[in-house]
């Protein structure tokens, strides 16, 4: 029997090296090899990924570094691409299965390629629904690929929910750690700067997935990506806070019942699920000790403190756009903020703000329609900035 064959986009991200990682336990009959990778900046450290992983194609989303990662990979054997296209090529090389772990919107059209051609895809890119949606989920299923999120909430809802009983869901319960300002008055929200929105309390991840649990924005698209992964009505979708970060998710069903999905916060276990998937392997990851834990507690979020949380059930509602013009603005007003030009708070309020402006921009018709509502939502984003910025 030949091995699987993985193709992993955003590979030197958070996801991406926690994907290798669990690559590198598996053997056997679940043993997977690497096709290709791609990364962007951190050249030195795709090419080791490339070597070590036996890659057959190493790409950079920035075209001014193909050199750098050609001389990186010189005498290797290893084929070089760059930039969107080679992005692109990466997701249309034949492999089994693709991690979508390419943050943001970049990762959507690569992403979409890989469902095309009929790819198992490992979806860690929230935007692919957020902004695509059906659009997405269509492309998924014309492909004849399965699509099996990799996000721990979304990862625990897929193994809590019984395919035999889906007319008995009657809620989604994504669990959120409240992130590192949970206690904190909005008051004293508005001085916080990058460094320390990007501490979290429990998980390891980069930059922007960090940021983006501070606030709240990152369960917001949850929320989205949860109405288009599970086929649910928003109503059902709910959002408790459970600071310890061990029960991942749940689903309620119509007799009572909850069912959980529980283990320590890393992001491995998620991930080996969705590569072995509908089997399960062992894993060197940490094992809860429930003695040591003791309690687990929850709480129900403050969406006066984290509006983020109110603009997605806005989005929810008003279908359409909304969603990817959301994140659109809010990407744009992240970018801002790590940049140091706008404040803590400003984030949600540009995105609600562009949010308004665009509430009649129409349905996601086509992928160039989504596209369109995006370059147009973070135009207007940057407008918001750069007068605000003038009248400081």
């Amino acid at each position: 029997m030949r091995a699987r064959t993985i193709t992993i986009l955003g590979s030197t991200g958070s996801i991406g090296c926690s994907t290798l990682d669990v690559i590198g336990q598996l053997d056997g009959e679940e043993k997977i090899e690497v096709a290709a990778l791609t990364g962007n900046g951190n050249i030195a450290l795709l090419a080791e990924q490339a070597r070590v992983s036996g890659a057959r194609l190493v790409v950079t989303a920035d075209d001014n570094r193909y050199q750098d990662l050609k001389n990186a990979v010189s005498g290797t054997g290893i084929a070089v691409a760059a930039g969107r296209a080679g992005l692109i090529e990466a997701a249309e090389m034949p492999s089994d299965c693709v991690m979508a772990a390419i943050v943001g919107t970049a990762g959507l059209a690569p992403t979409l390629a890989a469902a095309r051609r009929g790819a198992d895809i490992a979806l860690a890119n929230k935007e692919c629904l957020v902004s695509a949606g059906d659009l997405f989920v269509q492309a998924v299923k014309a492909g004849g690929g399965r699509l099996i999120p990799v996000d721990s909430e979304h990862s625990a809802i897929f193994q809590s929910l019984d395919e035999k009983q889906r007319h008995a869901v009657e809620r989604i319960i994504l669990t959120a750690s409240g992130g590192p300002f949970r206690t904190w008055q909005r008051s004293e929200m508005a001085g916080v700067t990058a460094d320390l929105a990007r501490a979290h309390p429990n998980w390891s991840m980069g930059l922007k997935i960090s940021i983006g649990s501070a606030t709240m924005f990152n369960k917001a698209l949850e929320m989205i990506e949860a109405k288009h992964l599970f086929d649910v009505r928003p109503d059902q979708i709910e959002v408790i806070v459970h600071p310890q970060s061990i029960i991942h998710s749940m689903v309620g069903y119509t007799d009572g019942s909850i069912i959980a999905q529980l283990g320590a916060p890393d992001m491995r276990t998620a991930i080996g699920y969705a590569l072995t998937y509908p089997s399960r392997t062992r894993l060197n990851v940490e094992r809860l000790d429930f003695a040591k834990l003791a309690r687990l507690d929850f709480e129900a979020p403050d969406e006066a403190r984290f509006p983020a949380l109110r603009l997605a059930r806005t989005a929810l509602e008003r279908g359409g756009l909304q969603g990817g013009i959301m994140n659109a603005a809010e990407e744009t007003a992240f970018q801002a903020f790590v940049d140091g030009r706008i404040g803590f708070l400003s984030m949600a309020d540009i995105a609600e703000q562009v949010m308004e402006d665009m509430v009649g921009f129409g349905m996601a018709s086509s992928m160039d329609s989504v596209f369109e509502a995006d370059a147009e939502a973070r135009h207007r984003a940057a407008d918001i900035i750069d007068r605000n910025a003038a009248a400081a």
